[in-house]
């Protein structure tokens, strides 16, 4: 029975949190299209932070914006589609109780999601969220579903680092 608790909690971890991220994410992007036209920006905390309107037609940071529209559309589409797979097979097979798994994962698939929405309905990704410093340095623009994914690898990577292996297990006893 504690099992069935458990496999419940896994999963509703992963419903709850892609509901959240991506109607708060769609949410938002709708905000952006509806009040700004594209490359407007206000500021919010001058010298730190803008409200910027950026259509990103590439990957993370751009990357492949430029690219052939060809090889670019279907390849943003095709490859997150294949992650979401990657990530379902795995998030199956991660213990019932891995709560830190269960949200690093679940904050990934909603940010794919949010952003794969863009993707296919407006053929680019609506980013806004515009961190800089006085105005000369510019972290690219990104939005909540790129915020997930980050936390989310984030998350990831730490559980990676502070995962007791076997081999530290051992020399605790000795």
């Amino acid at each position: 029975m504690k099992k069935n608790r458990f496999l419940r909690r896994k999963y509703i971890i992963l419903l709850a949190l892609v509901a959240v991220l991506v109607v708060g994410d769609q949410l938002t992007k709708l905000v952006v299209l509806q009040k700004f036209r594209l490359g407007e920006s206000i500021s919010i905390l001058p010298g730190l932070f803008n409200l910027t309107y950026i259509r990103n037609t590439g990957a993370a940071f751009g990357l492949f914006a430029h690219a052939d529209p060809m090889f670019r559309i279907p390849f943003f589409v095709l490859v997150p589609l294949l992650a979401l797979g990657a990530i379902a097979y795995i998030f199956r097979k991660i213990p019932d109780s891995d709560v830190h798994l269960s949200v690093a994962l679940s904050l990934v698939v909603g940010g794919a999601v949010g952003n794969l929405i863009d993707r296919i309905t407006l053929g680019y990704v609506v980013d806004f969220l515009d961190f800089h410093w006085k105005y000369r340095y510019h972290f690219p623009a990104f939005n909540i579903a790129d915020s997930a994914i980050c936390v989310g690898v984030g998350i990831l990577m730490l559980d990676l680092l502070l995962q007791k292996t076997p081999d530290s297990k051992a020399g605790k006893k000795s």
